[in-house]
C-alpha cells in the first residue's frame, strides 16, 4: 500500500503542475511568460521526481530480491527521461517539452499501480549485471528524451510551414538549436546502448547466467542500434536534419521500445505470463 501512495502521490504532482502549465502557458492568452518554469514549479517537479523515485525503489527493491517488470521497466525509463528534462532545462529553453514531458510522467509513475506484475531479476546481486542495468536504463531514457524532443521538433516545423504558431511553439529556440540538442541526447544515448550490446553479446553468461542467444529482444535492440548509426553517420557525411532526421530518430525508437518493453508487455499483459528474468 506504501508503494502504491507513493506512486499516486507522484502523479498527482506531475499532473497538478501540467493543469498549471496547460492554463498558464498554453491556455491563457494573457499569459505573457516566454520562461514558463519559475523557481516554484521546479521545486514541484523536482518533488515529484524524488517521490517518483522513492515509489519506484520500494517497488523493485521490497526485500532482498530485485524485482522488474513492464509497468516498472516504463516508469523507471520515464523518471530518468524527466532527471534529464529537468537537468537539461536549466541549459536550454525547453518550455515546449512540457506538454509532452509531463503527461510522460504522470502516465509513467501510474503504471506500475496498473500493471504492478513484477519478475525477480536473477544475476541482481552482481555489480557487473548492476551496472550492465544502468548503463541499458540510461540509454532508453535518453533515447526516450530524444523521440519527445522530436516529436516537439515536428509539431514546430508544421506550425512554422502553416505560419500559425501557438505561444508555446513561439517560445521555443530555433530549430537549428534545438537539432543541435536532439542529436547531442542521441549521441550520448547511442554510445550507452552501444555499451550494452557489447556487454549483454560478449558477457552473456556472467550477466544472465547463460549463453549468448539471437532471441527477438536483441534482434530489435540491435536494429535500433543500426538505425540510430545510420542517421547519426548520415548526420555526419550527408547533413541529414529536418524530417529525414526526425523519421530515423522515431523509427530507431520504436524499435528499442519493442526490444524490452514490448515484449515484456506482450509477456506480461497480454499472455499474463509470470518468472525469472
Amino acid at each position: 500500500m506504501y508503494v502504491i501512495l507513493l506512486h499516486l502521490a507522484a502523479a498527482l504532482l506531475y499532473g497538478t503542475l501540467g493543469f498549471w502549465f496547460w492554463r498558464s502557458c498554453m491556455r491563457d492568452p494573457a499569459a505573457g511568460r516566454v520562461q514558463c518554469m519559475s523557481t516554484n514549479e521546479r521545486a514541484i517537479l523536482l518533488g515529484a521526481l524524488i517521490v517518483h523515485g522513492l515509489a519506484i525503489h520500494a517497488a523493485m527493491f521490497p526485500g532482498d530480491d530485485m524485482r522488474f517488470g513492464f509497468g516498472l521497466a516504463v516508469s523507471l525509463i520515464v523518471w530518468l527521461a524527466v532527471c534529464f528534462y529537468w537537468i537539461e532545462a536549466f541549459y536550454a529553453r525547453l518550455e515546449g517539452l512540457h506538454a509532452l514531458v509531463l503527461p510522460a510522467g504522470l502516465i509513467g509513475s501510474l503504471l506500475p499501480v496498473l500493471f504492478p506484475g513484477p519478475h525477480v531479476l536473477i544475476n541482481a546481486a552482481s555489480p557487473a549485471f548492476r551496472a550492465h542495468f544502468i548503463i541499458a536504463m540510461l540509454a532508453y531514457s535518453l533515447f526516450t528524451l530524444a523521440a519527445l524532443h522530436a516529436m516537439l521538433m515536428a509539431v514546430a516545423e508544421r506550425q512554422l510551414h502553416s505560419g500559425r504558431l501557438s505561444r508555446t511553439i513561439a517560445n521555443l529556440p530555433p530549430l537549428l538549436t534545438m537539432e543541435s540538442l536532439l542529436f547531442r541526447l542521441i549521441s550520448i544515448a547511442f554510445v550507452l546502448l552501444t555499451l550494452t550490446l557489447v556487454s549483454g553479446i560478449v558477457f552473456s553468461e556472467t550477466l544472465f547466467g547463460k549463453a549468448f542467444r539471437l532471441d527477438h529482444k536483441t534482434v530489435f535492440a540491435i536494429t535500433s542500434w543500426l538505425l540510430f548509426g545510420a542517421l547519426l553517420f548520415g548526420r555526419r557525411v550527408w547533413g541529414w536534419r529536418g524530417r529525414v532526421a526526425l523519421r530515423w530518430t522515431l523509427a530507431g525508437f520504436i524499435a528499442l521500445v519493442l526490444a524490452y518493453i514490448g515484449s515484456r508487455f506482450v509477456i506480461e499483459v497480454l499472455l499474463g505470463r509470470a518468472g525469472l528474468i
